[in-house]
């Protein structure tokens, strides 16, 4: 099957199985799994942060990061499409005692400096005390410039929160912004960055920032159930996804263009072009259109989220260019058929 409903579905190659079959390991609770270990120290030299510690998964990453700044009672500003607000069960709210305070955002994701200065309260005990601006990139798989990026955190910095970044695909962004790791996140006092996406690690992320931050969301961890024992054989696919899927993420995103591309002009269908900016392609669609369009893709071989009004198809390194024509194919015939 060609899978596009997500970059989560892709599965580890040959050499990462290796990596996890030649892992050497310890047990994590103990502290003493040189996978993990090793693990850590990669991924905090790469984002240049004191600390990492190797999560199970993005949503406990940011959970354990805002209970990590945060207190009971606190807030915490957020934008209003971001994925720890609206897909993360509300955790921050129900185990952290965490308050959210959603900020529009604009078309392409980005939050208004402006509108975090307003949000902060005043130190009144009437309010909820506004600790912690959390930040998204990429966002619906569009990228926000690192200025503005800066900017933002600066605006809440300087009204003393901390920022921690939603990073799960930031490495997406670093490659199409043409900048390091490092540099797409220097403005975040942490950042949680995903494995398991676009990086092709089967499971899990790594939460980087001040050490004295990590080891408080170490506890957290481990109040959590996130504690692991033998983890090194998933911490070496992690390694081995830092250090040779960085640069392929270019190939999903040219690959998502090139889709994009053959998609134009299809009669009953409409591809905002400007919304390709990473490995996401949107197609517009009529509801009428959802079943059949669902029934030609999966006869082709082709697994898709298809829903109406809008579509979402995920590029990955499970695609390669000869799935990305036989998709386009399955499209054209499908639309042909309907005319």
């Amino acid at each position: 099957m060609i899978d596009l409903r997500s970059d989560t579905v892709s599965r580890p190659t040959r050499a990462m199985r290796e990596a996890m079959a030649n892992a050497e390991v310890g047990d994590d609770v103990y502290g003493d799994d040189p996978g993990v270990i090793e693990l850590e120290e990669r991924a905090a030299s790469l984002f240049n942060k004191e600390t990492a510690l190797f999560m199970p998964s993005g949503t406990q990453s940011n959970l354990a990061a805002v209970m990590a700044h945060c207190e009971r009672g606190d807030e915490f500003l957020i934008g209003d499409r971001y994925h720890i607000l609206c897909h993360e069960a509300g955790g921050t709210a129900v185990l952290g005692s965490v308050l959210p305070r959603a900020l529009a955002t604009d078309a392409g994701g980005a939050v208004d400096p402006d509108d975090v200065r307003a949000a902060v309260k005043p130190d009144d005990p009437h309010f909820a005390r506004t600790r912690l601006l959390c930040l998204e990139n990429t966002v619906s798989g569009m990228v926000i410039d690192l200025d503005h990026m800066t900017t933002v955190a600066r605006a809440a910095h300087d009204a003393g929160l901390r920022v921690h970044l939603d990073g799960a695909r930031i490495l997406n962004a670093a490659i199409a912004l043409g900048i390091t790791p490092a540099r797409a996140t220097a403005f975040a006092d942490t950042v949680s960055v995903c494995l398991s996406k676009g990086l092709g690690a089967p499971v899990g992320s790594v939460l980087c920032g001040q050490k004295e931050v990590i080891a408080k969301a170490h506890r957290i961890r481990k109040m959590l159930g996130g504690g692991m024992r033998q983890a090194g054989v998933l911490a070496a696919c992690g390694s081995f996804a830092l250090e040779h899927n960085i640069e392929r993420l270019a190939d999903d995103h040219r690959r998502a263009r090139d889709l994009a591309q053959k998609l134009q002009g299809i009669d009953g269908i409409s591809v905002p072009m400007d919304l390709v900016q990473t490995n996401m392609v949107f197609v517009d669609i009529d509801p009428s259109d959802v079943d059949p369009l669902r029934t030609a893709l999966n006869r082709a071989g082709i697994l898709a989220s298809v829903q109406a009004p809008r579509m979402r198809i995920v590029t990955h390194l499970d695609i390669d260019d000869d799935d990305i024509d036989l998709v386009a194919s399955a499209f054209l015939a499908c639309f042909r058929r309907n005319d």
